[in-house]
């Protein structure tokens, strides 16, 4: 199915071009930032893709590989999930390589290699303690904290 341009008719609301729109606001085409894992060389694109965005909320709280790969291959191309997994990478090597990767899609050279790794285990050090405090779920003492309303209004 192919788009036929709307001709405006006399009197009709102009339409909003957002091709002429964006081609008016086009920067000077951005290189996307370049990283070698596992032997091969793969190319960020210079922005996050609608994609990327999209399937990021779906499969948020999603632990099935073809969402994950889906995700990553809007990123990094359909194979590069099974290429890692192939070489042996860990949860902890692909949470590195993901805040490397969406940070320096924004703004190459955000974050060094270095610094995605501690923010990985600062962020999964944090997860820990929430779940510990969780467990530990120590019960509120009766009769304590806010007073009691009579429910009659003053």
């Amino acid at each position: 199915m192919t788009e036929q341009p709307i001709e405006q008719a006399e009197g009709e609301v102009e339409v909003a071009d957002f091709d002429a729109f964006f081609a008016e606001q086009a920067e000077r085409e951005r290189q996307g930032v370049p990283l070698r894992l596992y032997g091969r060389t793969y190319v960020l694109p210079p922005s996050l893709p609608a994609l990327f965005t999209l399937q990021l909320h779906r499969v948020q709280h999603s632990a099935r590989p073809d969402d994950i790969r889906r995700l990553l291959g809007s990123l990094f191309g359909p194979d590069a999930v099974d290429h890692w997994t192939e070489a042996g990478m860990d949860d902890r090597r692909l949470g590195i390589v993901l805040l490397w990767s969406t940070a320096n899609v924004a703004e190459p050279g955000a974050v060094s290699m270095e610094r995605a790794a501690q923010l990985y285990d600062e962020r999964e050090a944090a997860k820990g303690k929430a779940a510990a405090r969780r467990a530990q779920g120590k019960p509120r003492p009766k009769g304590k904290g806010k007073p009691r309303s009579s429910g009659k209004r003053s």
